[in-house]
């Protein structure tokens, strides 16, 4: 799949995700697709949250592993 298809796929699956954190006051911006990787910015109560790297890893990059085959890793960019 080529990056522009792979970079939609993982703006879908991270719409699907927004409304769980917007409830808990934060969000999630998409920046970036290289080589397996994607790179995000918490923003909001998400970005200083003591569960931030918890919601990254077991949320975030988790959905997007398990709906979108080329993602490897997702980055939080501050």
């Amino acid at each position: 799949m080529e990056d522009k298809k792979v970079e939609k796929k993982i703006i879908e699956v991270l719409d699907k995700i927004r409304p769980y954190l917007e409830n808990d006051g934060g969000s999630v911006k998409f920046n970036r697709f290289e080589n397996g990787v994607v790179y995000v910015t918490l923003v909001g109560a998400c970005s200083n949250c003591p569960l931030s790297s918890s919601t990254l890893e077991d949320g975030i990059e988790t959905a997007l592993i398990n709906e979108v085959p080329e993602v490897i890793k997702v980055v939080n960019e501050d």
